[in-house]
């Protein structure tokens, strides 16, 4: 459970709309009383629901006692710290805020219970206090209260539901991006989960109930793969239990919970919502499993009547008007459907999941507002079945909308809902196996010809068009969004200034210093050298590189230090805390190499000496800032509960990859309460705790050498001093090379039995991973969900350096089997591009731009041709933008200008520059598609005589050909003794030509060499 935490600025802004609300709607209430019990079989109830709204929290068992200049609280000594800062937030409306301390009996509040009622008295008139009738969350604690006012007789207790309606129904920024987000998983939940389970339901005709698919759907709203990035898990929850629905007779309330009944292959009706951080949305989608024409216009119908509502909740609109003109559209189309469509077409929604004071109804006045969000959902109930009379159905659509400034309600559930994409149609054995017949003996070229010319029906490229031009508006509006919210939240990293020492006086005292010799500090890893006599110190890490060398009677040392605009190491990065300063670009001392008299050493030791201790420094401090930077992101983990139940889930004899020592050795993966441990036979331990796993995938081990399970990391964790984020378990099968040159024969007996014992360890294992990943998903509650890679979408492609099979899986495109690993999430990817896309080459590459663009883009080359077509229709599907060029782009330039501009990078049409040759290509074929299809019909005695002088010209040609071959053997060849005679004359001139240019060379050689020791320099150049 997420720790509440209390914004001031919120309760001060929303009381005073409570407050402004209270003013216009119930002028004559001089006192309000929200009091909130705890129950934990109601959700939703209206004091709690204006009690999270002011407070961003849900606290039970506490009073609120609004009056005309003064506000009171009364609650438990916990509570009452937690709201003790509320007492800044005095105003006009509230000077003083009381607190009360809840006694642990309940006749021990009786003093408090008066001091309350008491401070209502004072307030205004004293008579008229303002409660929430209806409402059903109570406790000893409230029931005490609440007879305690009851008793009282000089006050007249009134319903304020309207007030709180009127001051909760417009939504302020905070609540809408709640909702957004609570939407956002309900619509990745119905696209990437219900409609995947419904597609493999009915393609395998599994026998499933209503009540185990809303059960499947309230796992996956409370599971993390559909939230959007900086979403908190905790915070999200089921608005009410998904309703499922088939084999007709569907009841279209939200009231009623899924059966028991099996899944019908008919109409299935589904209705559910997630609720995040206390706000809720709804989808209700209808599939329609072989639909009849009927059936698919009445649909479309209701379409139309949820489109006229969107087009209606305008601001200053009457909730009744609304209703009616949904109605009328329905009657004006089939007058016999008025009796069977709903009676209320939507309703307000947010910390509650249904406001019925605020719906779509023919009785309802309230006025619409800007900022409220609806549920809005239309259906048609109790339609006689044309296929059996004794059966009825209904149909179902509905979204989560909010009302806008200007112009109609925006939905906020994207989740497709058009016949085209919600219709199954299913094909029989015998359609399939004739229209396979017909392919096979109908020309290729013709049936491209009859497929593009004679269809009617859009071809598959067309609607992946469609559908591309409505992801491509979409997509610079809300990557706008996130680019700004993310470079609101980022924090810039300040640059860690290395010093020496922090004053002059912490510098040491030695001779060598003194006497202006260079010295090195391997405390403070610091080099002091003289310079125009004075001791000067260095950090270890402004040096760049550093050289000894001897020439002569003299030792140089040579210092490079880093300075802007010079070549910086891999990790080095921006180090220049100030870099418009002044900076020394390099450094040569210079000493004498021979010995003077009476001297033991030469000058040049002290340089000998520096150069190998600033060696040896640097090698520590490198040493060192490569361990830290190993542990950078790393977040300290739990400690793993042991579970000291010997019937634990458990792989034995697996290897674990990256190899915790040099050498890989084999161990035991074993679950416990609230993570994995790995243990090799050396004893070395890998934990690996549940809610660090991002997501885990299953490689089963069909054509494949290698069967494994394969966790991807939040969070990355050590491995001895290497930082990882992927951790595969692993077992090999069979020998991953095979010696060629021994002689085999295809009815060897040896080898027979081999390939027997392959296949039965190979089903072994599959067996032996497949039931340790279903133990782990039932341990921890679909916590931990296998993912599996579909290799029927797969790809070839060079996504590091050698050339791998692609996979899609539900939620990722990875390769697992070979190090390093790929793996990418569709719902990280903002966009995708294909590279080099022409004609003529036989493969392009693919580059994928993240949503976060301050992370590299990815980019898998050399991936065949043939697999473009079915690669974008795979993304299409995950609702996944795609481009293409012909050329390659520089994308880290690109990058680079986004993240320093991004207004200006969306005001100029952002990701549209990608589209701009493609919209030049389609204009060009477009035009030449045009010209072919004027088709112009000839005679055939045109054909005759194009036939006639086509076949003469042909023979004349043929002729002149031969007289030109014969004619060019007589006249153009030569004989052996002249093309000798030609050869001898070009050897003589290319060995003339060699032995001026060996002269010309020795010349230059020998000035070169006289002027280089008349020049030699002495003294190297300083910035």
């Amino acid at each position: 459970m997420a720790v509440p935490v209390l914004d001031l600025e919120l309760f001060r802004r929303r009381l005073k709309t409570f407050y402004a609300s209270w003013a216009e709607t119930a002028p004559e209430l001089d006192a309000a009383v929200i009091s909130v019990g705890s129950d934990e079989n109601i959700i939703y109830a209206k004091s709690i629901a204006v009690q999270a709204w002011l407070l961003g929290c849900e606290l039970h068992d506490l009073i609120i006692v609004l009056c005309r200049d003064r506000l009171c609280i009364c609650a438990g000594r916990k509570k009452i710290e937690f709201l003790q800062p509320l007492q800044e937030c005095t105003d006009e409306n509230v000077k003083t805020f009381t607190y009360l301390t809840k006694h642990k009996t309940v006749d021990d509040n009786k003093d408090n219970f008066a001091e309350l009622i008491e401070a209502m008295k004072k307030s205004g008139n004293g008579k008229n206090v303002g409660v929430i009738s209806k409402d059903r969350l109570s406790s000893d604690f409230i029931e005490a209260w609440k007879e305690m006012l009851d008793n009282d007789s000089e006050l007249t207790k009134n319903d304020m539901t309207s007030t709180i309606v009127d001051a909760m129904a417009p939504k302020d920024d905070s609540e809408i991006n709640l909702i957004k987000k609570a939407a956002h998983i309900t619509s990745e939940v119905f696209s990437k989960h219900y409609i995947m389970q419904i597609m493999k339901i009915i393609d395998l005709e599994k026998k499933v109930s209503h009540y185990k698919l809303a059960e499947s759907i309230s796992n996956a709203i409370e599971s993390e793969k559909y939230l959007a990035p900086n979403m908190d898990p905790q915070l999200v929850e089921v608005c009410y239990p998904p309703i499922i629905q088939s084999g007709g007779k569907q009841n279209l309330k939200f009231s009623i919970t899924s059966n028991n009944d099996l899944l019908k292959y008919d109409i299935i009706t589904c209705s559910f919502g997630a609720r995040y951080k206390l706000y809720c949305s709804n989808i209700v989608r209808t599939v329609l499993v072989e639909p009849s024409e009927t059936k698919q216009k009445l649909y479309n119908l209701l379409l139309e009547a949820e489109e006229i509502i969107l087009q209606e909740l305008v601001e200053g609109a009457k909730l009744a008007d609304v209703y009616d003109m949904a109605r009328n559209h329905v009657i004006k189309e089939q007058p016999d459907l008025q009796s069977h469509f709903v009676k209320n077409v939507g309703f307000a929604t947010g910390i509650e999941f249904r406001e019925s004071v605020v719906s779509i109804s023919p009785k309802c006045d309230v006025i619409v507002k800007k900022g409220m969000v609806f549920v809005v959902n239309v259906g048609f109930s109790d339609i006689e079945d044309e296929n059996d009379r004794s059966n009825t159905f209904g149909l179902f659509v509905g979204d989560t909308v909010i009302v806008n400034e200007t112009g109609p309600a925006t939905v906020l559930t994207s989740a497709k809902k058009k016949m085209r994409n919600i219709g199954i149609f299913l094909k029989n054995e015998d359609e399939e196996s004739d229209e396979e017949d017909e392919a096979d003996v109908m020309p290729r070229r013709s049936t491209a010809i009859l497929e593009s010319r004679t269809r009617s029906e859009e071809t598959a490229e067309d609607k992946r068009k469609v559908h591309q031009a409505e992801l491509k508006r979409k997509l610079n509006e809300e990557a706008k969004a996130n680019l700004l919210k993310i470079r609101g939240e980022h924090v810039e990293k300040k640059v860690k200034e290395k010093l020496s020492y922090k004053s002059q006086s912490l510098m040491p005292r030695d001779a060598d210093i003194s006497n202006l010799k260079i010295y090195i500090d391997k405390k403070q890893e610091s080099i002091i050298l003289p310079i125009f006599g004075i001791a000067t110190p260095f950090h270890i890490s402004t040096i760049k590189n550093v050289s000894q060398s001897v020439e002569g009677d003299y030792c140089y040392l040579r210092m490079n230090f880093f300075y802007p605009g010079s070549a910086l190491g891999r990790f080095d990065g921006n180090v220049f805390s100030q870099p418009d300063a002044t900076f020394l670009k390099e450094l040569t001392f210079r000493s004498l190499n021979t010995k003077q008299s009476g001297s033991t050493t030469s000058p040049s030791m002290n340089l000998m000496t520096a150069f190998r201790l600033i060696k040896e420094v640097q090698k520590i401090y490198k040493t060192r800032e490569s361990e830290q930077r190993e542990r950078e992101g790393i977040v300290e983990q739990d400690a793993l509960i042991i579970n000291p139940n010997r019937s634990n889930p458990r792989l034995k004899e697996v290897y674990i990859r990256p190899s915790i020592s040099q050498k890989r050795v084999l161990g035991t993966l074993e679950a416990h309460t609230n993570g994995f441990r790995y243990t090799s036979v050396k004893g070395e331990k890998i934990d690996i705790l549940y809610a660090n796993v991002k997501q885990a995938f299953f490689q089963p081990c069909d054509h494949e050498m290698v069967i494994l399970l394969h966790f991807h990391l939040k969070n990355a964790i050590l491995m001895g001093k290497k930082k990882v984020t992927d951790i595969q378990i692993y077992t090999e099968i069979g020998e991953m090379s095979a010696d060629l040159s021994k002689y085999r024969h295809m009815h060897d007996r040896d080898d027979l039995m081999a390939e027997q014992t392959e296949r039965e360890h190979r089903h072994k294992l599959k067996i032996s991973y497949l039931g340790f990943s279903e133990k782990i998903e039932n341990l921890t509650n679909k916590q931990i969900e296998f993912d599996t890679p579909i290799r029927e979408l797969s790809f070839f492609g060079v996504p590091h350096r050698s050339t791998v099979l692609l996979q899609f899986s539900n939620f990722c495109l990875v390769h697992l089997v070979e190090q390093p690993v790929f793996i990418v999430f569709f719902r990280e990817v903002e966009l995708i591009h294909f590279e080099r896309v022409q004609f003529h080459l036989k493969s392009f590459d693919m580059v994928i731009i993240f949503k976060d663009y301050s992370k590299k883009v990815a980019t898998i080359n050399s991936i065949p041709m043939s697999s473009l077509d079915k690669i974008k229709s795979w993304f299409d599907q995950y609702d996944i933008r795609y481009t293409e060029g012909i050329q390659n782009l520089n994308w880290t330039n690109i990058m680079k200008t986004i993240n320093e501009d991004p207004e200006g990078f969306f005001e100029n049409g952002g990701w549209n520059f990608l589209d701009m040759n493609d919209e030049d290509n389609d204009d060009e074929s477009e035009e030449e598609s045009e010209d072919d299809d004027a088709y112009q019909p000839s005679t055939d005695d045109d054909d005759d005589e194009d036939y006639e002088e086509s076949m003469s010209s042909a023979v004349e040609t043929d002729e002149d050909e031969e007289m030109c071959e014969l004619n060019s053997d007589e006249s153009e060849g030569k004989d052996w003794d002249e093309l000798e005679a030609e050869a001898a004359k070009a050897d003589r001139e290319q060995r003339m030509q060699y032995d001026e240019d060996s002269r010309n060379n020795t010349g230059k050689r020998g000035m070169s060499k006289g002027h280089s020791d008349n020049n030699r320099a002495k003294k190297k150049s300083r910035h």
